[in-house]
């Protein structure tokens, strides 16, 4: 199975930028839509945005042209590069691996995938005002 291990996570200030990293164990980008979620305190857990098997890209609009995801297929990894971070963004940070691509945006929000999926442990994002 695949095993997913998210770092990167800090504290940084408002306005400023982090780059979140998803170790996978295996290359799952041929088959796997992949994506990235997070949980703010106290809030349900809510999609930031993924990508599919083919490159395409979709996010949430709140982080729409602040955000983007990527993938090396030479190194497994998915990255979530983040700018013009807001307190707002704070969050623990998941990545997660979706066999079925069931994971969509839809109205301006990002969803989790529809059938069973790989998730990581989580990052930790602070951004302070």
């Amino acid at each position: 199975q695949v095993h997913l291990v998210e770092s990167g996570g800090g504290s940084v200030q408002a306005g400023g930028s982090l780059r979140l990293s998803c170790a996978v164990s295996e290359n799952t980008t041929s088959t796997y839509c992949m994506g990235w979620f997070r949980q703010a305190p106290g809030k349900e857990r809510e999609g930031v945005g993924f990508i599919a098997s083919d490159g395409m890209t979709n996010y949430a609009d709140s982080v729409e042209g602040r955000f983007t995801i990527s993938q090396d297929n030479t190194k497994n990894t998915l990255y979530l590069q983040m700018n013009s971070l807001k307190p707002e963004d704070t969050a623990m940070y998941y990545c997660a691996a979706d066999p079925t691509c069931s994971m969509y945006c839809s109205g301006g929000y990002c969803y989790e995938p529809l059938f069973s999926a790989v998730w990581g442990q989580g990052t930790q994002v602070t951004v302070s005002s």
